[in-house]
């Protein structure tokens, strides 16, 4: 992985500096909440509804065991005793005092690690597929590009101040873990018919009040042209982007109404006037990156110790059956550490939780972990030989819970509990779900399904694109959720179906689970999952069974 350099830690060591005259001014009441505001956001603060929050940057969800320990540090030392890993791949501390938000990014710094872009209307930290250098179905590792684009849009001159925010994703996986289709722009690796690696770029996606999927700008970029491309992308959204209406000053609505073909042609044009004066310092920059990004030494040893376990421990093969995903080097496995435990908030990790997965991926894993989209922590590089001695670890702290991909996987923003733009509460939604299904002990025989919560339009939680989708919102003073059916976020990405009226707080769970019983009459034997049913069937009849009152005066 990346490891500054001087150059790094001086700038970081400024703009630290900088933000910490900045804090002192604003607890002096020299500065005015509203003219704090823009300085804060530039490093990741945010006003929440009980407190401020910093928002932290996991650059494309990679950090080693130095940083996570210190991410526990602060944790522990500034806040409640846990962060909340979120959808774009960062942590959030809910609970610190403004003043010694200085002294935790001096902490950061000290791991190579920051907070800078995590906010404000900017390129926000570029995320990736969270099994990155490890997925046997990838074509190279994408984080050499994630990395490159980070370097070059942090503190870019000319997009700190745009109309909107901008998100970035990188992927080269046969499997669309990253999400591209929902961001402004996704960078997916791709090899042409000659066998050359190069890029397809996407653009226009996103969710929030308008939900749009991302659509293909160009198909093949060669290596060399593929920075000063994405520049060119940004500057002419950046040029002719609405700013007469925050709702409307998102990329995606700038390709619907200018149309995709218009928007190729200006950024072709923007394109060849500025790749010149790129002249191969990107070049050089990327093939020094790329020395950060060699693959581990993989160990060539017997599995005997995973096969023994696999055989006769119960718990240990379901655990192994869900969370383990195939590695591209013999012997190997990826390990997805769920942050999901029925009943717990999606996405926290104690300080202590934190270091034993610290811990775990230096003594097993490489020195590696990553964090996905999904709220949920990877150990990458690990030998089946040592998952016993993981499991068991990992049983220790709670961390053990076998349920990636199942019900209680539920991606959730943090909603009213925390945020001050939520309408809605999302975590006890949350929470609620996983437990009820826990109860019943369907999980495993339900199968694939991913639940999306969120506490607001915004989709914080990616509502939009889950097989069931909640959104929550107020009506006349009273929490109100809807629900979409048959949101997928793969490349066969889709914007779920709005099934009809929405539930009040205390209805929202029998209405899911009356969806997952429908399923289960509904379904062509087990090996059909909810989502291939859904396509199958579409939404009438499982809109029956969530809403039976209008199925029995039908009836």
């Amino acid at each position: 992985m990346y490891a500054y350099n001087d150059f790094d830690t001086a700038f970081l060591a400024t703009r630290n500096a900088q933000f910490r005259a900045q804090v002192e001014r604003r607890v002096a009441g020299a500065l005015t909440e509203d003219e704090f505001k823009p300085l804060r956001l530039m490093n990741g603060v945010y006003l929440q509804l009980h407190a401020y929050m910093l928002r932290v940057a996991i650059p494309y969800g990679t950090l080693n065991s130095r940083q996570m320990s210190q991410l526990a540090l602060l944790a522990e030392k500034w806040d409640k005793g846990y962060g909340h890993f979120t959808t774009r791949q960062n942590i959030q501390f809910n609970w610190p005092k403004l003043s010694d938000i200085p002294d935790m990014l001096d902490a950061l710094a000290e791991v190579d690690m920051h907070a800078i872009q995590t906010s404000g209307n900017t390129i926000r930290n570029v995320t990736a597929d969270h099994f990155a250098g490890a997925a046997a179905d990838e074509v190279e590792d994408p984080r050499p590009i994630a990395e490159l684009i980070r370097q070059w849009s942090t503190d870019h001159p000319e997009f700190q101040f745009m109309g909107r925010k901008f998100k970035i994703a990188v992927s080269a996986g046969e499997k669309d873990r990253a999400v591209l289709k929902a961001h402004d722009l996704a960078v997916r690796v791709v090899r042409n018919d000659a066998g050359e690696t190069g890029y397809q770029i996407l653009v226009g996606g996103g969710l929030g009040r308008t939900p749009m999927i991302g659509k293909v700008l160009h198909d093949f970029l060669p290596r060399a042209d593929l920075l000063p491309y994405i520049e060119a992308v940004v500057s002419v959204w950046n040029q002719i982007g609405r700013r007469d209406n925050k709702y409307k000053a998102r990329i995606k609505i700038t390709v619907h109404e200018h149309g995709l073909d218009d928007i190729r042609a200006r950024v072709e044009e923007r394109f060849t006037a500025i790749r010149p004066t790129f002249e191969g310092i990107d070049q050089t920059l990327f093939a020094d990156i790329q020395e950060h990004f060699a693959a581990p030494d993989f160990r060539d040893a017997a599995t005997s110790a995973f096969e023994l376990a696999y055989g006769s421990d119960p718990l240990f093969r379901s655990w192994a059956d869900t969370n383990l995903s195939e590695h591209r080097a013999p012997g190997y496995s990826i390990v997805t550490i769920s942050l999901k435990k029925q009943g717990d908030t999606p996405g926290d990790a104690s300080a202590n939780q934190m270091r034993t997965m610290a811990t775990l991926a230096k003594a097993y894993g490489h020195d590696e972990l990553r964090i996905s989209h999904e709220q949920n922590v990877i150990l990458p590089h690990v030998h089946k030989s040592d998952l016993p001695a993981i499991y068991a670890a990992l049983r220790e702290e709670n961390l053990h819970t076998a349920n990636i991909g199942l019900v209680s996987d539920i991606i959730a923003c943090p909603g009213m509990d925390y945020c001050a733009l939520a309408t809605a509460r999302s975590i006890p939604v949350a929470q609620q779900i996983a437990t009820r299904f826990d109860e019943l002990k369907l999980e495993h025989d339900i199968g694939h399904l991913q639940i999306k919560i969120s506490g607001c339009i915004n989709a914080c939680g990616h509502h939009h694109l889950g097989h069931i989708g909640i959104l929550g919102l107020d009506r006349a003073g009273v929490e109100n959720y809807q629900i979409t059916l048959g949101g997928d976020a793969t490349w066969e990405a889709n914007i779920g179906d709005r099934a009809g009226p929405g539930f009040a707080y205390d209805e929202i769970v029998p209405a899911v689970e009356r969806l997952v019983q429908a399923y289960l009459k509904l379904r062509q034997g087990a090996d059909e999952t909810f989502i291939d049913a859904y396509r199958r069937l579409g939404l009438a009849p499982f809109k029956a069974y969530l809403y039976p009152e209008v199925r029995a005066h039908a009836a």
